[in-house]
């Protein structure tokens, strides 16, 4: 196979890049798209926004071939095309680059890009023109990358580059891209929007950019269609939107995207970590065998003490020291006592909102009513003497958490993995809050969570704060750490890179101190 040309330019027959006319998908008991028309023009960057569950992927996925409509029409550059696979996609310069990256780390930068398009001489390879236009590729886009890199070497913003140059050399014209910010820094996702607008749309290409970050859908996108329970509800020119406006046209209602919150009054010490270290099960960072090197802060009551950091630098294993989850050296101290283990540490007053819901927070084939007692069902007031379950307390505090927490459906027998991510993240905090902790450690608290149960959840972390909790917030999203936090703490390769006040923080300045570049506190 020959991979096309690499250019950015293109001749088009069509000013419209791609136009979906009626696009309806059923599946069983589900209408995933209900008679979607949407038209993306060529040099413009089009923004697709909508809850979980609006239908964004699944009209995305019938985009690039892998799932047919059950109705309707796709035309490609003024063409009508018919995809029974995503092969078929790929041939008419449609390129998609998906949030999970489909890569392997053990091949090179080259060979990860010509993976199923290997150029070749007779019955071989001919690497050497395959490495000499991925090099022409990375030279003509300014990308930060050498052709010979292995890229499981490579950080998550490089990695990305070489999926975006997978879909450039087949010659994308079109591309997609699925919450790609996901992961990066503030420098790279600066760097990430100045190629998607300033290289590829302006050269006449078109992008198709899916986020719920929505002051970066503002920011990026000349043209922003939102999706609510499967309907296209309209397309809008970016300049003059606003996020209220987005919000309320993806939720139905007004959202409140700040977070109202007073001045933290923080107590005692309640969360004391000190020269904790803890071994990374695949290696550490840095050269170094450990996921975490001698991490000491702390954390009172009365105040959200949030961690940043590009994911992968130790805040999972750190947390996982906290909760007893990992074996660590040093010392952890709640309340002013040590515990070891994951029971000792719960009854020392502290609750975990884990960062994958459906391994750590949920059984997702047990029920709601189930699901809210995880952890106490053994004890009163949910189980009686002989260890028998009370069915009839057990179910009265399903319904009053369904209904203090805003879980929908309204149902204390429909299974946890049913739930959308914005309500089964609510079943988690409900059950964490109802334990009545001293300590909270909120792990990715909202991520893939709707944009009215973000709003939901934030409100409920500041209300543990004024309440006299004590407060960890680890997440990925810079924005919810400088929203959400009082003092803010970055970790890179391990490490704490910094401390700052919430009110000095600066996406710029945290950005350098994730990326190892600010100094170090």
């Amino acid at each position: 196979m020959t991979a096309p040309a690499p250019t950015l330019a293109h001749a088009h027959a069509s000013p419209v890049a791609l136009s979906l006319r009626g696009i309806t998908k059923r599946f069983p008991l589900v209408l995933a798209n209900d008679d979607i028309s949407l038209d993306v023009k060529w040099g413009s960057v089009h923004a697709l926004c909508g809850e979980n569950g609006a239908g964004k992927s699944t009209l995305m996925k019938i985009v690039y071939g892998a799932q047919p409509p059950t109705s309707g029409e796709i035309v490609v550059d003024g063409q009508p095309v018919s995809f029974a696979s995503p092969a078929d996609a790929i041939a008419q310069g449609i390129g998609m680059v998906f949030q999970h990256f489909q890569l392997v780390d053990t091949l090179t930068v080259t060979e990860n890009v010509i993976l199923g398009a290997e150029p070749t001489q007779g019955t071989s390879i001919n690497y050497g023109a395959a490495r000499a236009r991925v090099a022409e590729l990375i030279r003509q886009f300014n990308f930060d990358l050498n052709p010979d890199a292995r890229v499981g070497d490579l950080p998550v913003g490089l990695q990305q580059k070489v999926e975006i140059l997978k879909t450039l050399y087949r010659g994308a014209r079109i591309l997609i891209l699925d919450e790609p910010t996901a992961v990066l820094t503030p420098s790279e996702t600066d760097e990430l929007f100045d190629f998607l607008k300033n290289q590829y749309a302006a050269s006449g290409n078109a992008v198709i950019f899916i986020s719920h970050k929505l002051h970066e859908v503002l920011h990026i996108s000349d043209t922003i269609s939102v999706i609510r329970d499967g309907k296209m509800i309209g397309s809008i020119p970016a300049a003059g939107a606003t996020t209220e406006t987005l919000a309320k046209m993806m939720v139905g209602r007004d959202v409140s995207l700040r977070v109202d919150k007073r001045p933290a009054q923080p107590g005692e010490v309640a969360l004391d970590v000190q020269n904790v270290t803890v071994r990374g099960e695949n290696g550490g960072h840095g050269g170094h065998a450990e996921a975490v090197r001698d991490v000491s802060f702390q954390v009172r009551a009365g105040e959200i003490v949030g961690i940043a950091g590009v994911e992968g630098n130790g805040q999972s294993e750190l947390v996982e020291a906290i909760t007893g989850l990992l074996p660590y050296q040093g010392r952890i101290t709640y309340l002013g006592r040590e515990a070891r283990g994951v029971r000792e540490v719960e009854a020392s007053g502290l609750s975990h909102v884990p960062e994958d819901r459906n391994e750590r927070g949920l059984v997702l084939e047990m029920s709601t009513a189930e699901n809210f007692i995880l952890g106490e069902q053994d004890r009163a007031p949910f189980a009686g003497p002989l260890g028998l379950l009370r069915l009839d307390v057990i179910e009265q505090n399903a319904r009053e958490l369904s209904e203090q927490y805003d879980v929908r459906p309204r149902s204390t027998s429909l299974p946890a993995g049913r739930y959308s991510g914005g309500n089964a993240q609510k079943i988690i905090v409900a059950r964490e809050m109802r334990k009545g902790p001293k300590i909270l450690v909120a792990s990715q608290p909202t991520r893939g969570v709707d944009i009215g149960a973000i709003e939901f959840i934030h409100a409920r972390i500041v209300e543990a704060r004024d309440q006299g909790l004590a407060v960890l917030l680890i997440s990925a999203d810079l924005g919810e750490v400088m929203n959400l936090a009082d003092r803010i703490l970055v970790m890179f390769e391990g490490q704490i890179a910094g401390e700052v006040a919430a009110s000095e923080a600066t996406e710029t300045g945290l950005g350098l101190l994730m990326t190892g570049s600010g100094a170090r506190g």
